[in-house]
């Protein structure tokens, strides 16, 4: 997904068997729109379709429309449009008060310019300023122009259709927030590579690798350990209950439970992974070492394992780990 046109000129398409999958950026979009190539029409009956265009031979084109990330581009606009209308109100103040108003085109175009685009929405304003005065209005044909477009997307792809559907690509391309989840954990929350605090390459190298197999360990756990997490366990049906590989992600019915009464259907509570392990961390091994009424130190000594809670006999049965006591 976090790939460039010219990554894919230079770095990806030399090399024979190598598929990618990226997603359009706004610009692109719009230009497909203004050729007719990718029009509202196209889903009038499904929120997905696969277009062609000269642009990107060889290549498919996924367009999608969320309704959903429709609505919420519009309410942001609205409020963008409105917070720039408030600062260009006092623009307009200024030039018709009566004690040091704003004269003079340069003085004005000045604030102007410093407050139109505080918001990046700018581009849907007319104004007009005189030596005297300023006045402004929305410019309705491009705000029209651009809500045409809210909640499309389009999916770029070299994976060719005998591999991937439409609907394949799509969701393929929505797994993406796996990867970032992984950044995450890598970077900040779990494992927090950075700072990598070594000199040599060959060192750097190892710091990455083991790092990378400390993940690979917590995502196996996490499957594991999902029925007494927040994860959700049924993934398969969280996705079969999804009106569409476009629409928004939902989570199935025991996720639902879970997130709610903060229990499983077990009555065990329910955990984050890291206070699941810390949970956990509070298991010990303790050496004993018993002491005679007379103070002195016995010759005997034994090791003895804290008692486990439910939840935790429970975790470590989820990883396969006996328990000895």
């Amino acid at each position: 997904g976090m790939i460039t046109e010219a990554r894919i000129e230079k770095e990806l398409e030399p090399i024979d068997g190598l598929d990618w999958i990226t997603a359009l950026r706004a610009p692109a979009i719009r230009k497909l729109a203004e050729e007719g190539i990718v029009q509202p029409s196209l889903f009038d009956e499904q929120d997905l379709a696969e277009v062609t265009s000269p642009e990107y031979p060889g290549e498919r084109l996924i367009a999608c429309k969320n309704p959903y990330l429709a609505l919420d581009r519009a309410r942001t606009r609205e409020e963008l449009l409105a917070a720039t209308e408030k600062e260009l109100d006092k623009i307009v103040q200024a030039t018709k008060r009566e004690k040091r108003p704003l004269k003079g085109k340069d003085n004005i175009g000045v604030r102007v310019g410093r407050n139109i685009d505080k918001y990046k929405v700018g581009k849907h304003f007319k104004i007009t300023i005189t030596d005297d005065s300023f006045s402004w209005k929305r410019d309705t044909e491009k705000i029209n122009s651009e809500a045409a477009l809210d909640g499309i997307y389009i999916i770029r792809t070299s994976v060719p259709e005998e591999e991937f559907t439409p609907e394949g690509v799509v969701r393929a391309y929505k797994s993406l927030s796996a990867v970032e989840h992984a950044f995450r954990c890598l970077k900040s929350v779990d494992l927090k590579v950075e700072p990598v605090r070594h000199r040599k390459p060959e060192k750097v190298r190892a710091h990455i690798f083991i790092c990378m197999l400390a993940y690979y360990l917590e995502w196996h756990m996490r499957s594991s350990l999902a029925p007494i997490l927040f994860d959700d366990e049924e993934k398969e049906l969280a996705e079969a209950l999804r009106d569409s590989v476009v629409a928004p992600a939902v989570r199935s019915p025991s996720a639902k439970r879970k997130a709610s009464r903060k229990r499983n259907d077990e009555g065990l509570p329910v955990h984050s992974f890291q206070t699941l392990l810390r949970d956990l961390a509070t298991i010990a091994k303790n050496r004993i070492r018993p002491i005679a009424p007379s103070g002195e130190s016995m010759a005997v000594e034994f090791d003895l394992v804290t008692s486990p809670t439910p939840l935790q006999r429970r975790a470590f049965e989820l990883l396969g780990v006996p328990l000895t006591l």
